[in-house]
């Protein structure tokens, strides 16, 4: 899956992160994409021959959906061709884009043509009838336009900087720093939070400390592992590896291995 070059309208950018996509004509080629915790929701329009799956709840998924935070190890698998297009989205957009509660939607995938007060159909339609990736991505544009209208839901300014600051921070500000910083208490931080995100402070920050260690290993050569710990600031070795294998299953060492046989 790579990131695609392109500007988004002024409208929508506040709530688009990155536009993501991948495609393939092989017949006999199975796909997995293992979905990570990290923090941000999104959109996800697909078309494959033999339908894309969840696991491991053997899910069968829409055509168009929106999938929320990821805290448990799933992937994404289809076999034979396919061609997607994602729209990540800042990890409050979903409730400005639903108005419903994010929790729901954890390791959850939330079937978009269900929606009743657009006209989700017409947006469908357009999207299954053309094989441009920039024409999907201006459907989708518009969708998410007409969304964020219709819904209006009232921005919450401190939470947004709270989110931001998470993520400038790599995950390491601290929780009572971020409660100073905008004038909250510890309560209402996490209820107004959770609201938004359908995490906790404390969840999301961790979860942005692992993708920054999973960044580490991807792009960037260490001598040690311990190394790439110490440097996304988790206090130990033991604790990164904690971390690491709780998100993605393995630990570090052996996704370095594996990552590395796939070169």
């Amino acid at each position: 899956m790579k990131e695609v070059e392109y500007i988004l309208k002024k409208t929508i950018s506040p709530y688009i992160n990155c536009v993501m996509a991948s495609e393939s004509n092989a017949e006999n080629c199975a796909f997995n994409l293992p979905l990570y915790a990290d923090g941000y929701p999104g959109i996800m329009f697909q078309k494959s021959k033999n339908g894309f799956y969840l696991k491991p709840k053997n899910k069968q998924l829409s055509e168009l959906f929106l999938y929320g935070q990821t805290l448990e190890l799933n992937s994404l698998e289809t076999e034979g061709p396919y061609s997607f297009v994602v729209f990540q989205l800042y990890p409050f957009a979903s409730k400005y884009l639903l108005g419903i509660n994010p929790k729901q939607l954890n390791d959850e995938c939330y079937d978009l043509l269900q929606i009743k007060n657009i006209d989700i159909q017409n947006y469908h339609q357009k999207l299954i009838a053309t094989n441009s990736l920039l024409q999907q991505i201006e459907i989708i544009s518009d969708m998410v336009e007409e969304l964020i209208g219709k819904n209006r839901h009232t921005h919450d300014a401190q939470i947004q900087q709270v989110i931001r600051k998470i993520i400038e921070s790599e995950g390491r500000i601290k929780i009572k720093d971020l409660r100073k910083s905008v004038f909250l208490t510890e309560r209402t931080l996490e209820r107004n939070f959770l609201s938004l995100t359908g995490l906790n402070p404390k969840q999301f920050a961790k979860i942005i400390q692992f993708q920054t260690s999973l960044s580490k290993l991807n792009q960037t050569s260490f001598k040690k592992l311990t190394h790439v710990g110490l440097d996304s600031g988790f206090t130990d070795q033991s604790h990164f590896i904690k971390v690491f294998k709780q998100y993605t299953g393995q630990t570090p060492s052996f996704y370095l291995k594996n990552l590395d046989r796939l070169k």
